[in-house]
């Protein structure tokens, strides 16, 4: 555990780089690509100089012989649920960059973009089971102790179950919600419960990967533990069968997680540690957009 001071600094520069990341780009593409569905049909008023006029009211013009334009108001402020794996093997990292801290940094961007277009943000950790649930609110202070939680969180077990956190999910949030799961996506089983949420909310699935967990290097006998079930086995990683064996493993969650997540009718979304995530998230909110 870090002291408070620590705590504190940290989160301010998180604060500071994220918010600036927020406030320049994701605040209008995160407002463009969530909010531009949510669009009703408020009334009809008479037209005025510099009204688009795309949103004229042709029948009620005719009605009256002068133009009429309808207004369009948006729905309620929508609420974002950020659900973030903290299982063991979130605290691998090459390069200085655990795929935790890019989860948070991703994790602490979305919350920035959710106030700043006055939504609610709520958060859930998760490893195998549900270990912090935050319900939505509004707020910066809020915000903050999102954040908070991202970096100081110590979690009870190490093993991931994302079908328990999804089903949680459904259990606490009945209206319509944007979603983002981060994760790296080591485990499968998760179809059926991803298509029950994937038909109420929003979802997006953010997969956060190190390049040097793809494949094992060929580097003789060597003792490798599981971060997430702690089982320590003496490999052979000279072997080609071996390392062909590890590869072909990871391609085919890889694979589960895009093609699950497609199924559902859910977003998906895959960013190296060492990628800027920046441009990851605009390109795939342009795409949405």
């Amino acid at each position: 555990m870090m002291d408070t001071k620590e705590l504190l600094k940290k989160v301010r520069k998180i604060e500071i780089k994220t918010r600036r990341l927020s406030d320049h780009i994701f605040g209008g593409e995160y407002h463009s690509t969530f909010k531009g569905r949510g669009m009703t049909f408020s009334e009809v008023r008479q037209y005025q100089f510099g009204d688009d006029v795309r949103s004229i009211d042709w029948n009620v013009t005719a009605r009256y012989n002068e133009p009429y334009v309808k207004v369009f108001e948006e729905e309620r402020e929508l609420t974002m649920m950020l659900l973030v794996d903290v299982s063991g093997s979130e605290l691998f990292g090459t390069n200085n960059q655990f795929k935790k801290d890019i989860i948070t940094e991703i994790s602490a961007t979305l919350a920035f973009s959710a106030l700043q277009n006055n939504d609610k943000v709520g958060l859930m950790l998760f490893t195998d089971e549900v270990e912090l649930f935050i319900p939505p609110k509004k707020g910066k202070s809020h915000a903050l102790r999102i954040i908070r939680e991202l970096l100081e969180f110590s979690p009870k077990s190490k093993k991931t179950n994302l079908e328990a956190a999804l089903k949680f999910l459904t259990n606490v949030m009945k209206k319509k919600a944007i979603v983002f799961v981060l994760s790296d996506f080591i485990t499968d089983d998760y179809l059926q419960t991803l298509r029950i949420v994937g038909k109420r909310h929003d979802l997006t699935g953010i997969r956060i990967y190190d390049e040097k967990e793809t494949q094992i290097p060929n580097l003789g006998m060597v003792q490798l533990q599981d971060a997430e079930t702690g089982a320590v086995q003496l490999v052979n990683t000279q072997s080609k069968k071996v390392r062909l064996s590890y590869e072909k493993h990871y391609q085919e969650q890889v694979a589960y997680f895009q093609e699950t997540f497609t199924k559902a009718g859910c977003g998906v979304l895959s960013c190296r540690v060492d990628e800027s995530y920046v441009k990851k998230l605009l390109g795939y909110f342009k795409r949405r957009g």
